[in-house]
Formats: structure tokens, C-alpha cells, sequence
């Protein structure tokens, strides 16, 4: 009688439940990037930005000069890329930052402008001559400046609406111009794109300064520039819009009274109460300020409930008051 054979089972390790699985092969971000259209190749986006290049160069001191009266020279500067939040910090903080968007091109880029063309052009539309004007020192932009770089801007993006194909007659919608340094943080949930910086040298005068043109690389490289020339509006317009935007300006207004000289021993031993009379017997002086800036002589008077200064005198013409004012 024969014996079963015994068959021996082979031990299997089995892996508990918990165990962690394989690593999987992570996808190269680069070339995710590239397939999905969100970074373009070195040769492609050189040309586009040479060719937007060319495009300022021809149009932008044409359309510059017929509605200043001013002559600017552009030269191309450079062409980066990167992620678009760097590429801003990289300007630095004195440069002045305006949001745009125009359909059928993009739906949010970023145009820049330097300080120091800024303080030249306003010195110049307030009369001094260009040539003389000395290169200024780059600086934040108080208020009033910002209101005028709003212009800059605009014509900066009619440029660009006029030299790339957009699919309809759209016109870029522009926010308020601001300092880098308040650039507004994105929201939660932000992804920075891949982005394109065309860099402009802008020379007004003895001053050479820098524009520039930020756009994610999605839009980018679906750039078609056009030849279509800007039609460029009258001298008077612009300088209209500028005296506009300058009397809708708010700025801070205090009158200085002056009282009659003291002893520095007198001073120090006042106490809340006390009276100091005005210097002025009879209609009281008053120095009007604004900015820093003396503006009027007036006199001291009350108008029902509220005290007043009835302006007597102005400091110049309303054109050497705006000079004074935003000097």
C-alpha cells in the first residue's frame, strides 16, 4: 500500500492592511507645465516679445507726442520669465503698479511704470521744459502722482489692445495704480503662474526710466500682434484729463494762525486754560497750507457755528499753484 504524498505548502508573507504601498513615480512639473500650455519654449516667447517690442518702439512715442506735445524714445530693455510674483518684486519698490485686463488677450496682467519718468512728465506738464529737468531720485508716488500715472497706463494698454489680436474691438479695463509696496496680497488658494516680463526703456529729457508688460505665459504665447496703428487723440484731451484727475485729487488743508511771541520760560509754565492771544489786532492773518505746501493768506472769521478763513490773496497763477503744490 503506497503513501500519500505530503504536499507542503510554501509560507506567503502576507502585508498587514496598514501597511504603506509603493511610492508612485511623481509627474515632472516642468513638463506638465508644457503639456498643458502653462510654459512655453525659449524661441517662441522671444518672438512674440520682440515682435510687442517692435510695436511700442513704433507707436507708443507717436501716440505719446500727439497727445503731450512731448517727445519719448523706446528701446527694448529686456525679456524674463518667471513666476509672476517674483518677477514684480524683482522691479523693486519705487515703481508704480497697475492690474489690467483686456478680452480676448488676457484676463489679468500687470503693467509697471517707474517713478522717475512719472516725476519728469509732471514737471513737465506743469511747464518746465524737458531738457531742463534733472533726473529725479526713485521714490513712492504720493497720491496726486499716482492719479497722473493712471494716464500713463492707459496708454500703455491702448497700445497693447491695438497691437495684439483680441477677436472683437475691446477695450482694456484698468485698476487704480498703486506703490509696489502695497501690491494687495492674492487670495487663499492662488496659484502664480508661469509668467512673461517685457521690460521697456522709456528716455523723456535727460531722464531714462523703465515700463513694463507682465503676462502669464497661458496668454502669452497665444499672442498674435497685429500692425494696426493707434489713432492718437488731440494734445488738448489729454491735458484736460490731467487737470481733471488733478481736481478730483483730495489733499489735506490746514491754516496756520500766528500768536503773539512768548518767552520760552512763559511756555514751559503754561497750563491747560491758559490763553494765548493773536499777534494780529483786528482781522487775524491766516496762512493756508496744503501738502506742506503755502498756498493762500486769508483772514480768521466764523460763519455761524463754524470758524472760517476768508482766502485774501493765492500764491501765484492756478498753473505755478499746482507746481508749488505737487513740487
Amino acid at each position: 500500500m503506497s503513501e500519500a504524498a505530503e504536499v507542503i505548502e510554501p509560507d506567503v508573507e502576507t502585508a498587514p492592511d496598514d501597511a504603506p504601498s509603493a511610492p508612485s513615480a511623481t509627474f515632472d512639473p516642468t513638463l506638465l507645465a508644457r503639456m498643458t500650455g502653462e510654459l512655453g519654449d525659449a524661441a517662441s516667447i522671444e518672438r512674440i516679445g520682440h515682435e510687442l517690442t517692435a510695436a511700442y518702439i513704433e507707436f507708443l512715442p507717436d501716440i505719446f507726442h500727439s497727445e503731450t506735445g512731448f517727445k519719448i524714445e523706446v528701446r527694448f530693455g529686456s525679456l524674463k520669465t518667471g513666476l509672476k510674483a517674483q518677477l514684480l518684486a524683482d522691479l523693486g519698490d519705487t515703481v508704480a503698479l497697475c492690474d489690467a485686463s483686456l478680452r480676448g488677450w488676457c484676463p489679468e496682467f500687470t503693467m509697471a511704470c517707474g517713478s522717475t519718468f512719472v516725476l519728469t512728465l509732471v514737471e513737465a506738464m506743469l511747464g518746465a521744459p524737458p531738457e531742463l529737468i534733472e533726473p529725479p531720485s526713485e521714490r513712492a508716488l504720493s497720491k496726486i502722482e499716482l492719479d497722473l500715472t493712471e494716464m500713463i497706463f492707459s496708454k500703455v494698454a491702448n497700445v497693447l489692445r491695438t497691437a495684439v489680436a483680441t477677436g472683437g474691438n475691446f477695450e482694456p479695463v484698468l485698476s487704480n495704480p498703486y506703490n509696489a509696496p502695497d501690491r494687495p496680497k492674492p487670495p487663499e488658494g492662488y496659484r502664480d503662474p508661469n509668467a512673461a516680463l517685457i521690460s521697456l526703456i522709456i528716455s523723456f529729457g535727460k531722464t531714462e526710466s523703465m515700463i513694463h508688460i507682465v503676462a502669464p505665459q497661458r496668454n502669452f504665447l497665444k499672442t498674435k500682434v497685429t500692425a494696426a496703428k493707434p489713432a492718437g487723440r488731440a494734445k488738448k484731451e489729454w491735458t484736460d484729463q490731467i487737470k481733471e484727475q488733478v481736481q478730483r485729487s483730495q489733499v489735506g488743508v490746514e491754516a496756520r494762525i500766528n500768536l503773539q511771541p512768548q518767552t520760552l520760560g512763559i511756555i514751559s509754565k503754561l497750563q491747560v486754560g491758559d490763553v494765548i492771544p493773536f499777534e494780529d489786532l483786528g482781522d487775524v492773518k491766516v496762512q493756508v497750507n496744503a501738502n506742506g505746501k503755502e498756498l493762500y493768506f486769508g483772514e480768521f472769521g466764523r460763519s455761524g457755528t463754524r470758524y472760517t478763513v476768508r482766502v485774501t490773496d493765492t500764491y501765484s497763477t492756478e498753473t505755478d499753484l499746482l507746481e508749488h503744490l505737487m513740487g
